[in-house]
């Protein structure tokens, strides 16, 4: 059994359940609830005190691109890397662009909690902050789309850890507005339809997930 310890509606916790479903992997959400993620207890899993971080019988890893390719490697079925060297590299080229560029501040992080997470659990939105990572935004979401203008998925023609990397980022960003607008008749738009038909992305909605935490 695998112990998820991620905070609900975290898209990187997404990624790992995503992950977990798409192997087979038995798993569990172990909740970390506000402020918790600097504990004692949870920094002894992360030291830099973020989710998600996973315990598979005492084997214990953090850092998202780590942990789904564990699953994906510890897991028996179809392989959620591709063998081709030059889809393989197109797939760690986008984990890197989300983790690199679409999570940095003053991008997609920021336009995402202003528009989606602040709203959702009652903080402070910075309108001045949101509307300045509002160009870099739509600079990583264009360069995130050419890779799948011409294929279905991140890689190529098969579901791969890209696409739970950056899907699972994408879906709640576009739930903001003016990142619906930049996705609207992208070749973005198209491949979250496939994504979201996908069982291991239906099950893992944010609502899906709060849930699961109740």
């Amino acid at each position: 059994m695998i112990n998820v310890h991620s905070i609900p509606g975290s898209p990187y916790g997404r990624a790992v359940f995503v992950a977990c479903i798409e192997k087979n992997a038995p798993y569990r959400l172990q909740r970390i609830g506000p402020g918790q993620h600097k504990a004692p207890e949870h920094l002894a899993r992360h030291p830099f005190g973020r989710v998600p971080a996973i315990d598979d019988d005492g084997f214990v890893v953090y850092e998202t691109q780590a942990i789904i390719r564990y699953i994906d490697a510890a897991y028996p079925g179809p392989s959620l890397v591709p063998a081709d060297a030059k889809a393989k590299a197109r797939m760690d080229e986008a984990i890197g662009v989300v983790d690199c560029y679409f999570f940095a501040d003053n991008a997609a992080k920021t336009l995402g909690f202003n528009r989606v997470v602040a709203p959702k659990l009652g903080f402070p939105v910075n309108e001045a902050a949101a509307q300045a990572a509002i160009p870099a935004t739509r600079h990583v979401l264009d360069v995130l789309g050419g890779f799948v203008k011409d294929q279905p998925y991140m890689a190529g023609d098969a579901f791969s850890l890209a696409d739970i990397h950056a899907g699972t980022q994408i879906d709640l960003l576009s739930t903001a507005p003016e990142a619906a607008e930049m996705i609207a008749g992208s070749p973005l738009e198209p491949w979250l339809e496939r994504l979201r038909a996908r069982p291991s992305f239906a099950a893992t909605t944010w609502e899906q997930v709060a849930a699961m935490a109740a």
